[in-house]
């Protein structure tokens, strides 16, 4: 006979005859992860805790002792004097029998009303919720940077590319605010993420709601969250807010992957565009020379950190029924190791953009080699009556002869050019300069000096909006 008396290790025992194999437990157990959800499970349960007592189900005296209980537990786990249990699984039950273990039985009412299912569902969400805010404001941070370099470097000409060629000349301050359109679409992404997160799963309990006459609207409101869910089956399912996370994560970490492989070609004793100080760079153990700049290195590399991150996490999602399953355990790492990635690639960011000092006269001379003024030349000769295609095949071979010559368009004399095109007159050289080119690109989106401290200026008023 099967004795039905036997302890087991876990709090959902009563229907389990042995306990479960330790090395089972350790394997399903999610507690060395989760437990960074502590205060979250914590504000859910207080909240869950003064919705029970208002519609009944607590009492008053109940409703204060666990909430003492849960506020001393807290102080236990920020103190670091918290002993997190294996055996217990995961956040939850460590915590309520660390609750009932203070209070007594009272501590076993608590989970009235409530399933693990939902209740993770809405730690995470909660979670989520606050490591979205800080980032956003890490995104807020990086734009500042980035609008304060863009206006110092408005006038600064650099070469603009296309295929890694010298293109046309631009600002480096112009290039700069393309990074900044960059983190606006980031900014919005990432808001519009947390209008999805901002939902409340509690009150679903395992999958069909319960019998108890709950109020989730209250409770939503105690958590900030805008509403309760709609249908209890998805409620305990869904991880798509965890998959949108990612992607937009995704997309900033691409995003900063491409600014670090301009860095890291700028800083190159090839381009010497840019300076960066000593505090982002490290050294090599052979070579005394070297000065790396490893920090815009390993935000490139940690990109495809997370898109790991996403493709794992639309994998573990695809193929699941409904309700909840034990396969969505393995949503937390990734989804953690995600958040802390791209809270150190801000930061470093943030930190490091306003730091950067540029190499004008660099910049300046690279700008004038690759005959980046060729397209304001055809634009020229347009003016002069010239159809756009007669004027790029004239500069074309004027850009031929700079070749063999070794002279840029603007070394020319007005009678070489005009060899070309006897259209040319002594004007040309107006727009032969690259502080002509840039300045005649006055409109909003171009490159003109006047133009970037305008970008910079409506920037910085919808950043103070916020």
């Amino acid at each position: 006979m099967t004795d039905t008396n036997k302890a087991t290790n876990q709090q959902w025992g009563g229907r389990f005859s042995e306990p479960v194999d330790a090395f089972v437990a350790r394997f399903t157990a999610s507690v060395e992860f989760d437990q960074r959800m502590a205060a979250q499970d914590i504000q859910g349960s207080v909240a869950h805790a003064k919705m029970l007592a208002s519609v009944g189900v607590l009492t008053d005296a109940e409703r204060d002792q666990i909430i003492q209980g849960l506020a001393e537990i807290k102080e236990e786990i920020e103190k670091g004097e918290f002993n997190w249990s294996v055996e217990l699984e995961d956040v939850h039950m460590n915590i309520e029998a660390r609750l009932t273990q203070k209070i007594g039985i009272t501590g076993k009412k608590l989970h009235t009303g409530r399933s693990r299912n939902d209740q993770v569902a809405t730690d995470i969400r909660l979670y989520m919720r606050d490591e979205v805010d800080f980032l956003l404001e890490e995104l807020t941070r990086l734009q500042q940077g980035i609008l304060s370099l863009a206006e110092k470097e408005a006038d600064t000409i650099m070469p603009g590319f296309t295929h890694l060629q010298t293109a046309q000349p631009v600002t480096f301050g112009h290039h700069l605010m393309a990074w900044n359109e960059m983190v606006q679409r980031d900014y919005e992404r990432l808001l519009d993420c947390r209008k999805r997160i901002n939902i409340l799963p509690l009150g679903a309990a395992a999958l069909a709601g319960t019998t108890y006459p709950i109020d989730r609207n209250m409770t939503a409101e105690l958590l900030g969250f805008e509403r309760p869910t709609y249908n209890s089956l998805d409620s305990v399912s869904d991880r798509d807010f965890a998959i949108e996370f990612t992607s937009t994560a995704a997309i900033i970490m691409m995003h900063m992957s491409r600014w670090a492989e301009e860095m890291v070609l700028w800083v190159s004793a090839q381009f010497n565009f840019i300076y960066l100080p000593d505090r982002f760079c490290t050294g090599s153990s052979i070579m005394p020379q070297k000065k790396n700049p490893d920090v815009p290195e390993l935000v490139r590399g940690k990109t495809g950190r997370v898109y790991g991150h996403l493709m794992s996490l639309l994998t573990l999602m695809k193929s699941q029924c409904l309700a909840y399953n034990k396969d969505n355990q393995e949503d937390k790492e990734p989804l953690f190791d995600t958040v802390d990635t791209l809270k150190g690639s801000l930061r470093s960011f943030a930190d490091m953009i306003p730091a950067i000092e540029s190499r004008k006269d660099h910049m300046y001379e690279a700008a004038r080699r690759g005959f980046s003024t060729a397209t304001d030349l055809a634009d020229y000769l347009v003016g002069q009556g010239v159809a756009f295609r007669d004027a790029h095949e004239i500069v074309g071979k004027a850009v031929g002869f700079g070749v063999e010559q070794g002279r840029d368009l603007s070394e020319m004399t007005l009678e070489e050019l005009q060899g070309f095109g006897g259209m040319i007159k002594a004007d040309v050289f107006d727009v032969l300069t690259l502080e002509g080119s840039v300045a005649a690109r006055d409109h909003i989106g171009g490159t003109a000096p006047a133009q970037v401290r305008a970008a910079v200026a409506r920037a910085q008023a919808e950043i103070a909006k916020r």
